[in-house]
């Protein structure tokens, strides 16, 4: 069999042919099919458009050979470009609803959603959209979760309100959030999500050194519970004694002074008192009997034992020995009673003496003035111990136990210690319905004086707190306790619900989150820097 060589050729060269047309063709076909397909995004452009504060619709590419999304539609295959670190939109303009709201398309369905202040209270609105014309508001389920800088979540649910959506209850201040926005229509979900910052106040990492500004992070703590009474310090009246003479007479000599500190036994006063000298007579005179009475004794036991005297004169010799003693021991008693002694010189000298160390707080006596016996000449009081003497009332008598522990400030000065409670009184008073209680207190630099004002804080109860700040990070804005939250470039304020405090932590029952960071030392700086408008509100 020949082979035509030319015949050959020329089969092989149509077949190319035909291979590069039917090449052409296909591209052609996919080209027209590429442009056909519309991707998901929001209305206007092919990026995800910003919401309120800088978010972004979905951005997903359609054209799938099964004609589906891949994966749920409100997974990671749509491409979110959720809040702007610099704050700053893309070049594209935000594509705005006819209602003034943030338009967020995708596919045929689109929502608008817009942060409307309305009396005081911001509350989000909704409008629903299909092919671009406005649908009933009951079309879709929607709601929006909400995550604060401090970690905390809200969830907004949405109520019919008129031909659109409100949410049912209102957006707390400050608005800073990430959200996340769900439709769920009859047929599928769609999921957007946007991001906002107004109030955000820019505070550079070299501004808060320069001014002092401490950030910590929220933590657990033990928060004590006190209760807060004032009080008056007053003399302990267990160490405080009122000297008196308790012989009249006339004032000799006066060895101690007002506010001098004095020893045990040392002499305050030298009275010359006519009774004491009788007395002082008396037990001379009783005592010489006794010394007489005792020779007579010795000498009639002496003779009944040579058997010269009866043994009748020894036993009445004994009686009279006896009496005599007994008449001694009384004299003595007498004036020990008085506190003098049998004394040295003078009959009638009386010493006034201090009962224990102390100091002179009261004194009435006067040289050469004549004192009566039950006359409060000096006052001595132990001033290294102290009471703090409080009323409580009825309401709080069940939160003050004897024993417990207690701070004690003072209101004039800087000064505080610890002490226990000694006493808590068992009536209330008629008049003043409170009873008394006291606190003992140790003074040995004497600086609790007797009369000063304090404030007593008795520790009620003692429980952990799983999140708490410093006492210093609270502040108010509009009556509002707020901690100010560390965010990129600055701070937010952040509304609180407070709890216990101590003076040096605070709990914080709602609005943040353990190991949130906030400002601590020096938050007031970033308070007044939010007072000179470095902080924006606009919805």
């Amino acid at each position: 069999m020949k082979f035509d060589m030319n015949n050959a050729a020329s089969n092989v060269g149509r077949k190319q042919l035909i291979a590069i047309v039917l090449l052409v063709v296909l591209g052609l076909v996919a080209a027209v099919a590429i442009l056909r397909t519309d991707p998901a995004k929001p209305a206007g452009d092919g990026h995800g458009e910003h919401s309120e504060g800088g978010g972004h619709g979905h951005d997903e590419a359609k054209g799938h050979a099964d004609g589906e999304h891949h994966g749920d539609k409100a997974g990671d295959a749509h491409d979110h470009d959720i809040g702007h670190g610099d704050g700053e939109h893309h070049d594209e303009a935000v594509k705005k609803g006819p209602h003034g709201g943030d338009l967020f398309t995708e596919e045929k369905f689109g929502i608008e959603v817009q942060l409307a202040e309305d009396g005081g209270k911001a509350n989000f609105k909704a409008w629903l959209f299909q092919d671009g014309k406005p649908v009933a508001p009951t079309t879709a389920k929607v709601s929006i979760k909400l995550v604060r800088p401090g970690g905390e979540e809200e969830e907004h649910a949405f109520t019919v309100d008129g031909d659109g959506l409100k949410s049912a209850k209102p957006v707390a201040e400050p608005h800073v959030f990430e959200a996340t926005l769900a439709a769920q229509t009859a047929t599928e979900p769609f999921v957007f999500t946007f991001s906002k910052e107004e109030g955000r106040i820019a505070l550079s990492d070299a501004q808060l050194k320069a001014s002092g500004v401490v950030v910590e992070s929220a933590s657990a703590a033990a928060i004590r519970s006190t209760l807060q009474l004032p009080g008056e310090i007053r003399f302990n009246e267990d160490r405080t004694a009122h000297v008196v003479p308790r012989v009249g007479g006339v004032v000799e000599s006066v060895a101690a002074n007002l506010g001098q500190q004095v020893k045990k036994g040392q002499v305050l006063a030298v009275v010359s008192s006519a009774s004491v000298s009788e007395q002082r007579s008396s037990l001379r005179s009783a005592q010489q009997r006794l010394a007489l009475a005792r020779t007579t004794y010795e000498r009639e036991k002496r003779l009944w034992e040579e058997k010269i005297s009866p043994q009748q004169d020894v036993l009445q010799a004994e009686q009279v020995l006896r009496e005599a003693e007994i008449t001694v021991a009384n004299e003595q008693q007498k004036l020990g009673a008085i506190g003098a002694g049998s004394g040295a010189g003078a009959l009638g000298r009386y010493e006034l003496r201090a009962p224990f160390d102390g100091m002179v707080v009261e004194k009435h006596i006067a040289l050469g003035e004549m004192v009566k016996e039950d006359a409060n000449v000096f006052t001595i009081s132990d001033l290294s111990s102290v009471w703090a003497e409080l009323s409580i009332g009825a309401k709080d008598l069940d939160q003050v136990r004897v024993g417990g522990k207690v701070l004690v400030r003072s209101t004039a000065s800087d000064a505080r210690a610890n002490g226990t409670v000694s006493f808590v009184g068992s009536l209330i008073g008629e008049q003043t319905r409170t009873a008394k209680a006291r606190v003992t207190l140790s003074n040995p630099e004497l600086a609790w004086r007797p009369g000063l004002f304090v404030n007593v804080d008795i520790v009620a109860s003692e429980a952990a707190s799983p999140v708490t700040v410093s006492a210093d990070a609270v502040q108010s804005i509009n009556e509002q306790p707020v901690v100010f939250i560390k965010v990129p470039g600055g701070f937010v304020p952040q509304p609180v619900r407070t709890g216990r405090s101590d003076g040096k932590r605070t709990e914080i029952i709602s609005g943040l989150r353990q190991g949130a960071t906030y400002a601590a030392a020096g938050s007031f700086i970033v308070k007044s820097e939010q007072g000179k408008g470095s902080a924006t509100h606009e919805h």
